[in-house]
């Protein structure tokens, strides 16, 4: 009795979560005219390291692209002075203390800013990164967006790191 005891309650563990959180999210190419072809995925997992970030993306533009949680769970383009915005919709960084600071992942700012995301010269991005301040409960009803230029994790000479363009977009769903 012991033993089929045991093995129940170690069946419940698992089944009911004991394994590390996860969620998969997939990536599109954004655009004026709005959302377009899949480039990847990035999975999400929660770790002692703080959230693993598992990138398998390609069609990236070589080099370094900011990389963050944005506030709303869209990836739609928006208006703006008259212009349609790729991602715009998305929201600004996640920033859920209103730090108004982009700092990067380690910093004391927007909760949002992840590592930045490495594409090699064949356009993929699959190099791993973790961000010790998050985990993936604080996704839910969020958009993941890469940037077309690099990420300097500060706000100066340019504002949220000088990632520029929206690049990429994916709502988290789960």
């Amino acid at each position: 009795m012991k033993t089929f005891i045991a093995a129940a309650l170690a069946a419940l563990i698992v089944a009911t979560g004991a394994q590390a959180a996860s969620v998969t999210v997939t990536m599109h190419q954004t655009s004026a005219a709005g959302i377009g072809p899949i480039l990847g995925t990035v999975v999400f997992q929660d770790t002692a390291r703080g959230l693993r970030i598992a990138p398998n993306l390609s069609g990236l533009s070589e080099g370094e692209h900011g990389f963050h949680v944005h506030e709303h769970p869209s990836c739609n383009h928006k208006e703006k002075d008259g212009k349609h915005v790729p991602g715009l919709a998305a929201g600004g960084h996640f920033d859920p203390a209103n730090t108004g600071k982009h700092l990067g992942p380690d910093g004391d700012g927007h909760l949002g800013d992840l590592p930045v995301l490495y594409a090699a010269a064949d356009g993929t991005a699959t190099r791993e990164s973790y961000a010790a301040r998050l985990k993936t409960s604080d996704l839910a009803g969020r958009s993941i967006m890469i940037h077309a230029g690099g990420d300097t994790y500060s706000d100066t000479p340019a504002p949220l790191g000088g990632g520029g363009a929206r690049a990429a977009c994916g709502v988290v769903v789960y």
